[in-house]
């Protein structure tokens, strides 16, 4: 077997690894836009520039890690064959890698992994991939993609650890510092792996040193934060997997030895506040991104005061986002903006009192978004769950001093992760 991205020390990638990558890429890499957004710019007041990989040609930026690195293989490494672990962009990068260049590839997802990414992957590598789906989670599917590794001498095509990978990742930042007149003074890049983050990085501070790079991560899978504090790589016990394209438990290995010198802050966003970027995005620009693609633009609003009349770069990582997922997304959105409230209610066992809830606590604009009863038998003997949607979020204080006032038992369950959780 051989594996790629195993106990890698900083300095392994440079601007001529880069630049090499940028010549083998030009083979299959869509050079993406890179679009000044008067939306962005406005809000800001600032020049907002997004590097759109959502318009790469698998939907995301992660074709030309894979790319660069399965041309790099031996020939006779290549007749073996391929393999590598995914539930997403990097087995769609890798498929279309495998139909491009002729080769075989065995790609391993969990058996959880939603239909629409499943059928991406195929119709990306078409007969030259084989698809096994195992297991329920990553970390499954990576202990078969080894195993098979281990049986067949087949070569494993990590995610983000590897040389290889950092330095087609890098090409990105390349293609940025191309298009711009003057140099940027703020680049924000999503952390996941580190993948990306290191390879742009690399890129970067080699000609532009006084850009500030600023790494953004789901703040429910902080994992670069957390090796960066701890001046180690580190495994979370835990992490929300809902941002999937970054929700990474242990970055790289070689990508913290690069990226740690490289990155001057690190900005974590609530999963729900991805949600209102997602929205906001397709609203106003009608760009369809996925969760890990909306949180370098989600940064900006931590970063408002900074970056006001300077020039700024957003690298817009992916675009593979399931429909399905939006309600549950629209969701997470309107609870973060304190739009959305969900109560266990105990209703006073009398009659009329549902309807004095509806016609004196209710306020004007506020909306039952969901009512139902928590038994189904004998119903008025139990409470009753409720979801309140407001058009303004300065109104929740009214609504609590309202139910106060009309002496409402009631349970808030977005302050209650547990419950929340097992209501809603």
């Amino acid at each position: 077997m051989k594996q790629t991205g195993q106990q890698h020390t900083a300095g392994t990638v440079g601007m001529e690894d880069i630049v090499r990558a940028h010549h083998v890429l030009k083979e299959v890499v869509r050079r993406t836009p890179l679009q000044l957004d008067h939306t962005l710019s406005t809000k800001y007041d600032c020049k907002v520039y997004l590097k759109r990989e959502d318009l790469q040609i698998v939907r995301s930026f992660k074709i030309r890690g894979a790319y660069n690195m399965i041309r790099s293989l031996a020939p006779e490494d290549l007749d073996k064959g391929i393999v590598c672990a995914s539930a997403g962009n990097h087995a769609q990068g890798v498929a279309f890698s495998c139909h491009v260049m002729g080769i075989k590839g065995k790609i391993y997802m969990p058996s959880t992994t939603p239909n629409q990414k499943i059928k991406q992957v195929k119709r990306f590598g078409g007969d030259a991939v084989e698809v096994i789906l195992t297991g329920d989670t990553y970390d499954d599917a990576y202990a078969e993609a080894i195993k098979a590794c281990e049986e067949g001498g087949m070569t494993f095509i990590h995610p983000f650890d590897d040389p290889m990978i950092v330095a087609g990742n890098g090409t990105i930042a390349m293609e940025i510092m191309e298009g711009l007149d003057s140099p940027a003074d703020y680049m924000f890049v999503t952390i996941g792996g580190g993948g990306l983050i290191s390879g742009v990085g690399t890129y970067l501070k080699t000609v532009s040193p006084n850009t500030k790079l600023i790494g953004v991560e789901p703040s429910g899978a902080a994992s670069m934060t957390e090796a960066i504090r701890r001046n180690e790589v580190v495994t979370l016990e835990s992490i929300d997997k809902f941002v999937d394209g970054a929700a990474v438990k242990r970055v790289g290995d070689l990508n913290y030895e690069l990226s740690r010198g490289l990155i001057d802050d690190i900005v974590l966003v609530p999963e729900g506040k991805a949600c209102t970027t997602i929205l906001e995005l397709y609203n106003d620009s009608a760009i369809v991104v996925e969760p890990a693609g909306a949180l370098a633009v989600s940064a900006l609003d931590m970063y408002r005061e900074q970056i006001k009349g300077k020039t700024v770069v957003c690298i817009i990582s992916g675009g593979n986002n399931d429909i399905d997922r939006m309600q549950e997304m629209k969701e997470r959105s309107l609870i973060y903006e304190g739009l959305k409230h969900y109560f266990l209610i105990n209703f006073p066992q009398r009659a009329g009192a549902l309807r004095e809830f509806l016609e004196q606590v209710l306020g004007p604009n506020d909306d039952i978004a969901r009512f139902e009863y928590t038994k189904k038998h004998n119903k008025e003997n139990g409470p009753a769950l409720v979801g309140i949607e407001l058009s303004d979020k300065e109104d929740y204080q009214a609504l609590i001093d309202r139910m106060s006032a009309k002496g409402i038992a009631y349970t808030e369950l977005n302050r209650d992760l547990n419950l929340f959780n097992l209501l809603i």
